[in-house]
């Protein structure tokens, strides 16, 4: 069983940055894949970014390529999403997830095993 809390979402102005923490519990944090996902109003949950077991390999929407970057850190059991050049397009839900797979991650969300519950980002001016 794996629990993910998200935390630093808020509201930024656009072209400014934010950096999304995923904590998430259990001693088997490096066998899982991990991604970060968004829900905008009105509008389906989309994949962000997806990153491998121990970070070599990343994945990312077209839409943030260039923006935003996934990393992890499996000693603090923990991964990031540094988001920068944020537009308000960006504005959503956003939320971690976690499966042993990490093409099930990339490719099919309704699979994914662990999901945590999410934290709002706002660009506005």
């Amino acid at each position: 069983q794996v629990q993910l809390v998200e935390s630093g979402g808020g509201l930024v102005q656009p072209g400014g940055s934010l950096r999304l923490s995923c904590a998430a519990s259990g001693r088997t944090f490096s066998s899982y894949a991990m991604g970060w996902f968004r829900k905008a109003p009105g509008k389906e949950r989309e994949f962000v970014a997806a990153i491998s077991w121990v970070g070599r390999t990343t994945y990312y929407a077209d839409s943030v390529k260039g923006r935003f970057t996934i990393s992890r850190d499996n000693a603090k059991n923990s991964v990031y999403l540094q988001m920068n050049s944020l537009k308000p397009e960006d504005t959503a839900v956003y939320y971690c997830a976690a499966d042993l797979s990490l093409s099930v991650v990339r490719t099919t969300v309704d699979k994914i095993d662990y999901w945590g519950q999410g934290t709002q980002v706002t660009v506005s001016s």
